[in-house]
């Protein structure tokens, strides 16, 4: 769950001077107008509990925010989760694990749902089989729902819609308690608090996010998914999404564009990588989470235990923010990696799945959403 704060980058270097001379402030304070709704959910539910429950999966973190899943009705009872494979991300998740990890969010998190309802929902992964180096055509998980009326709620419904990735920088004068973080990982996973564990990672941290932003292909599967401007994020709800006066702003002065931001001589690069590290390097809390092996079914688990994390982290008002640069397979970050999973006492064997900053940050909105009906095949 890679999906970055460049956002955050396309303030710089835009002052008044900007929206005056672009003229017509209307059009540099307009919002995107669709791309939100599927967060706002009916206080009617529909009455097929399946549907339900996948109006709520769709709003889990998945990486890049590519929300590659399909959705196939059958019967009274079952649905097929199937993945869109034009949605994967080659160049930073070469062997679709991370995109795993985001099936096993949004399956926990349609569970999560499907109890609110006094529903059960058995899933059987990968029923037609799979491959640890790439995902192909075949399902993803078969799932039955089957009422239970002596089915208590999961507690953490009430989340699903307040969650967010809070990729902003988080407040270091306020202490995390190590309390709130064992509720956090109270589903699985470790943390720390350890001033030289927490320095020791950071530094690794903030390295793999500078090596990505100078890898070619690896910038480049973020710029070309980078949605400019309100018209670009409602007509494509996904990727990442750069929206707010100063990008609208920037966009009609041709200031911003997907050349500058791919150009690591430009003044946006340069200044996007020190806002990029100063965030990423604000770190008063880390959660991480490892597998016994590096199975599909790991992966699964590990997308599990993240949304359960990410809930309880809500429910707690913390942020979470996925650091996932230092754990991806591609080249030029394995130096990272290894730094990483020897600091978070991975094992022969094992594999640490996911790595994320907990602390307190500025409240943050919903990601953009492609509506249900968009996903159902």
């Amino acid at each position: 769950m890679n999906v970055l704060s460049r956002r955050r980058i396309l303030t710089v270097g835009l002052g008044g001077a900007g929206l005056i001379a672009v003229g017509g402030v209307w059009r540099a304070t307009r919002l995107p107008q669709t791309a939100f709704d599927p967060w706002e959910l009916d206080a009617t539910p529909p009455q097929d509990a399946r549907l339900d429950a996948f109006r709520h999966a769709i709003l889990a973190p998945n990486p890049h925010n590519r929300q590659p899943w399909t959705i196939r009705l059958e019967g009274e009872r079952r649905a097929v989760i199937g993945v869109d494979l034009d949605r994967r991300l080659p160049d930073t998740d070469p062997f679709d694990r991370q995109i795993t990890i985001g099936f096993g969010a949004f399956l926990e998190t349609a569970r999560i749902a499907a109890s609110k309802r006094g529903y059960a929902m058995e899933i059987e992964p990968f029923p037609e089989g799979h491959d640890d180096q790439t995902l192909d055509a075949r399902p993803i998980a078969a799932l039955t729902f089957t009422g239970d009326p002596d089915l208590e709620p999961d507690p953490l419904h009430a989340q699903i819609i307040r969650r967010r990735s809070n990729k902003e920088e988080y407040d270091l004068t306020r202490q995390v308690s190590s309390g709130d973080l064992t509720q956090v990982i109270a589903d699985g996973g470790e943390y720390t608090l350890d001033p030289n564990t927490l320095a020791a990672l950071q530094a690794e941290i903030v390295s793999a996010i500078q090596t990505e932003m100078n890898t070619p292909a690896a910038n480049m599967e973020s710029v070309e998914l980078m949605r400019i401007g309100h018209e670009e994020v409602d007509a494509n709800p996904d990727g990442i999404e750069l929206h707010g006066p100063m990008i609208e702003a920037g966009k009609l002065a041709g200031m911003i564009n997907r050349e500058e931001l791919a150009d690591p001589t430009s003044s946006a690069f340069q200044q996007g990588v020190k806002m990029m590290s100063r965030i990423y390097g604000s770190i008063p809390a880390l959660i991480w989470i490892k597998t016994p092996a590096n199975t599909r079914f790991d992966q699964l688990e590990a997308g599990r235990q993240y949304v359960r994390a990410n809930l309880q982290a809500t429910a707690l008002g913390l942020g979470m923010h996925p650091m996932s640069q230092s754990l991806q397979e591609y080249a030029e970050v394995q130096p990272m990696f290894a730094e990483v999973q020897a600091l978070t006492g991975v094992m022969p064997g094992e594999r640490l799945q996911m790595l994320a900053r907990v602390g307190y940050g500025p409240e943050t909105g919903p990601t953009p959403r492609w509506p249900l009906q968009s996903r159902l095949v």
